[in-house]
């Protein structure tokens, strides 16, 4: 089954990067704000709570797809471009079993525990 997800992580990483291609701007826009989405990494700063509610709603695909589709709506192509880097920095990470986190703390996802 993880090689399954993984398969289809990896599609959906490679469906950003179409996507990104056809704003056809410089790809150093891609490459300079792919980790961006980790900041919000910084809640399990304060405590677990934190972490996981902020790392979610910078991983969460819902989030990315709706602020693509906004950008692509308003014609606003910095919200487009955030939704699509967004998208795909989510995939990546789970890609290598880094799901949405578990208050219980950041190794607990809902891909199962990190490092098992």
């Amino acid at each position: 089954m993880k090689k399954i997800i993984k398969t289809e992580e990896l599609a959906m990483l490679l469906l950003a990067v179409w996507a990104f291609s056809q704003y056809q701007i410089s790809w150093w826009w891609f490459t300079g704000f792919f980790f961006v989405p980790d900041i919000g990494m910084l809640g399990y700063l304060i405590n677990n709570r934190w972490g996981a509610f902020l790392y979610n709603i910078f991983h969460h695909k819902a989030i990315a797809v709706g602020i693509g589709l906004l950008g692509f709506y308003l014609k606003l192509q910095v919200l487009g471009i955030a939704g699509i880097i967004l998208f795909a920095h989510s995939s990546f990470d789970r890609m290598f079993g880094y799901g949405l986190k578990y208050e219980k703390g950041f190794k607990f996802t809902h891909l199962g525990e990190i490092g098992n």
